[in-house]
C-alpha cells in the first residue's frame, strides 16, 4: 500500500536535484499515513547529484558580494541549504513510526515548501548565469541527521529547532548583503523562505515539546543535555529574536539565548 510514508522513498532516493524538488512538490497528502508500517532503509539515502563536491566548511571561500560570481555563490549556498532541507524533512517522514498523523502530514508540507525554495532559488542561479553545482557545498545538515538517525527526539532538537532556526537568524543580514549588492529578486525570495521557514521550526517545537511530555522530560533541560552528547553547533547571535518567538520558541528559551556567554 503507498502510503504518506513510503512515498516519500521516491524523492529521497532521487539522484538529480530537480527530479528531487519535483517528485516533492507532487508527493500526495491523501493517503493513509501508515504510522505502523516498518520500512526498512534502502541503500543510497538521500540521493545525491554528482555535483556539487562535497567539501568540508572550513574549505569554502568567502566571496566578495561585489562580483557576479560572489552572489551567486551564496544564492547556491542557500539553494544547497534547501536541498538538504527537502532530504531531512522527507527522511523524518520515512523513518520514524508509531508517531500521530499529523505528525507525518505536516513534515510533508514541509518538504513540499522546502522544495519551491529550492527551486526559486535554483531558477535565480540560472538567470545569474550559473547553475546548481557550480560551486562545492558542504555536508553539515546531513552529518547531524546521520547522528540521530536513531532518536527522533534528537532528530527534532537539533535539526529543525537548532540548524534550520540558525536560518532565522541568518536571513536578515543575508538578505541585506544580496539587496545591498542590488540583487532584489534574491532578497524577495529570502522574504519568502522566512515565511515558510518560521512554520517549519514551529513543527518541530511542536513535536519536541510533545515528545518531552510523552516521555516526562523537561525541554529545557533535555535540549542542553542533546545538544551536548551529539556536539550540535554552539548558538551564537546575533538572533532574530521576533521570528524565533514567531516560530514558537518560549520566554525561558529566549532569555537563555540574550544571557551572557564565557
Amino acid at each position: 500500500m503507498i502510503t504518506l510514508r513510503n512515498q516519500a522513498f521516491g524523492p529521497l532516493l532521487a539522484t538529480s536535484a530537480d527530479h528531487k524538488a519535483s517528485l516533492t512538490r507532487a508527493l500526495r497528502s491523501d493517503l493513509p499515513a501508515g504510522a505502523d508500517q516498518e520500512l526498512p532503509e534502502p541503500a543510497g539515502i538521500p540521493g545525491r547529484p554528482s555535483k556539487p563536491q562535497l567539501v568540508p566548511h572550513t574549505q569554502l571561500e568567502q566571496r566578495s558580494m561585489a562580483s557576479a560570481q560572489g552572489r551567486a555563490t551564496l544564492v547556491h549556498a542557500l539553494a544547497h541549504i534547501e536541498l538538504n532541507a527537502i532530504d531531512l524533512a522527507l527522511d523524518v517522514v520515512w523513518r520514524f513510526p508509531k508517531m500521530p498523523d499529523d505528525f507525518y502530514g505536516q513534515w510533508l508540507g514541509v518538504a513540499r515548501e522546502e522544495a519551491l525554495h529550492f527551486q526559486l532559488l535554483r531558477d535565480h542561479l540560472r538567470s545569474m548565469g550559473y547553475d546548481y553545482g557550480s560551486f562545492p557545498a558542504h555536508n553539515a545538515l546531513w552529518e547531524m541527521a546521520e547522528k540521530t538517525k536513531h532518536d527522533l527526539l534528537a532528530r527534532i532538537a537539533l535539526v529543525p529547532r537548532t540548524l534550520e532556526a540558525r536560518g532565522l537568524d541568518a536571513s536578515p543580514p543575508i538578505k541585506a548583503k544580496l539587496v545591498g549588492a542590488g540583487d532584489h529578486k534574491a532578497g524577495a525570495i529570502l522574504d519568502v523562505i522566512l515565511r515558510d521557514e518560521i512554520g517549519h521550526v514551529a513543527v518541530g517545537n511542536q513535536w519536541y515539546r510533545w515528545l518531552c511530555e510523552v516521555r516526562g522530560l523537561d525541554p529545557i533541560g533535555t535540549y542542553a543535555e542533546l545538544a551536548k552528547k551529539y556536539e550540535a553547533p554552539r548558538l551564537r547571535g546575533p538572533f532574530n529574536i521576533e521570528a524565533r518567538r514567531a516560530a514558537g520558541f518560549d520566554e525561558a528559551e529566549i532569555r537563555l539565548l540574550e544571557a551572557p556567554r564565557d
